[in-house]
């Protein structure tokens, strides 16, 4: 027997149980619709949410940048690695997201890994929402501290195991802001009340609410308007601004710290020109006017209002973010299969992502998409829909 032999019957069983991923290759620029094995799809998979992945001005900022600074910083921030653009880079989301300061990371996966256990160690406690994203967890699990959960989004469940928890370190709570697989919102504010009522630190990642929620795209902080009382607000750079990296915004004793702790800042290189410099120009155009972000909250009403006439499931969702929720995994492996033979590239979620018998199609709405892109998308849903009998 094979040393892999394990590995290949772990496959296998994959594959019987339908929770294999086929991974889809896309031949053209990111946008509303994409290139994939020769044929023009419509595109409702990416997180690209105000189309701004292949945006002219973002491409013309990427290529002036190059000129100027090169395409690779060749060493880590805290040695050779910090230029100009970055610096600037970190002021100005400092300045969009009215926080102290600002830190950035080579993604928000990174972002996570380094904030957590920079704040809190073994002798410490973390209170973690149930459905809390893996980058969370996998910084939960680096920290070493302890990991309380509670039941997703419930103040009062919070509230319950904080006073059961006994503990002399320090404590943290932490959220998603959007939750990526139901598109429901925490709730930040009440979450909030209850950190300050016991004096813990409070920790939100806004991954899906950047350039989404808020005053023209500044996330669930100022959704909620919670500036100055959120002690860590994590995000990326690589859904709503189109690009590549992350962001730690919040008290600014804080995001020095990191720069002295944070191990992603210590031990690996920095974000590239290009990519400092597309994030920088998304920030230009986040300020200067809200037009794709209303466009994509008028294209997600839309949208989730067709589906639901058509009599489909799409869960709590109250973001751009539509589970099209159809239970078990291998019927979602057909329906995601079907729509792309229909000219729809939108991808089915299973297991592990989701729990086992809540398999669903997640539509990411865009601000890319034009009126005729989401009449064609719910008349094949709904032809789609009635072949497999998911609706009438």
């Amino acid at each position: 027997m094979s040393k892999l032999d394990w590995i290949n019957d772990e496959l296998d069983g994959l594959r019987e149980a339908g929770l294999f991923n086929e991974i889809r290759t896309i031949e053209s620029p990111m946008g509303a619709w994409v290139t994939i094995d020769g044929r023009s799809v419509l595109n409702f998979c990416a997180n690209n949410y105000l189309g701004l992945a292949n945006h002219p001005r973002l491409r013309q900022a990427t290529k002036e940048a190059i000129d100027t600074y090169g395409v690779g910083p060749g060493a880590v921030r805290t040695i050779a690695g910090t230029m100009a653009v970055h610096i600037e880079l970190e002021e100005r989301l400092a300045a969009f997201k009215k926080a102290e300061a600002c830190i950035t990371f080579q993604s928000g996966f990174t972002a996570n890994l380094a904030v957590i256990p920079a704040l809190v160690g073994k002798q410490d406690v973390i209170f973690s929402d149930e459905l809390n994203h893996a980058s969370i967890i996998d910084g939960c699990r680096l920290s070493r501290a302890k990991v309380v959960r509670y039941a997703h989004s419930n103040v009062d469940d919070l509230r319950r195991v904080i006073g059961e928890t006994e503990t002399n370190g320090r404590r943290l709570i932490i959220t998603d802001g959007v939750f990526s697989m139901d598109g429901d919102i925490a709730p930040l504010d009440k979450l909030c009340e209850a950190a300050e009522e016991h004096d813990i630190m409070i920790m939100v990642d806004d991954a899906h609410g950047e350039g989404v929620l808020g005053d023209g795209g500044r996330g669930i902080v100022d959704h909620f308007k919670l500036h100055g009382r959120i002690d860590v607000e994590v995000g990326t750079l690589s859904k709503a601004f189109g690009v590549m990296g992350g962001l730690v915004a919040g008290k600014r004793e804080i995001i020095e710290w990191l720069r002295q702790r944070g191990r992603p800042f210590l031990f690996s290189s920095a974000a590239t020109v290009p990519d400092a410099a597309a994030c920088l120009e998304s920030v230009n155009m986040l300020e200067e006017s809200t037009e794709l972000v209303d466009k994509l909250w008028s294209n997600s009403a839309f949208f989730k209002k067709g589906m639901q006439a058509l009599g489909f499931d799409t869960g709590e969702t109250t973001t751009p973010i539509l589970p099209v929720m159809l239970g078990e995994a291998s019927l979602a492996q057909k329906f995601s299969r079907r729509l792309f033979e229909e000219g729809v590239f939108a991808m089915s979620i299973k297991f592990p992502t989701v729990p086992r018998g809540k398999a669903r199609i997640r539509v990411m709405n865009s601000a890319a998409h034009s009126q005729s892109d989401l009449e064609m998308a719910l008349d094949t849903f709904a032809r789609v829909g009635r072949e497999l009998g998911v609706i009438n």
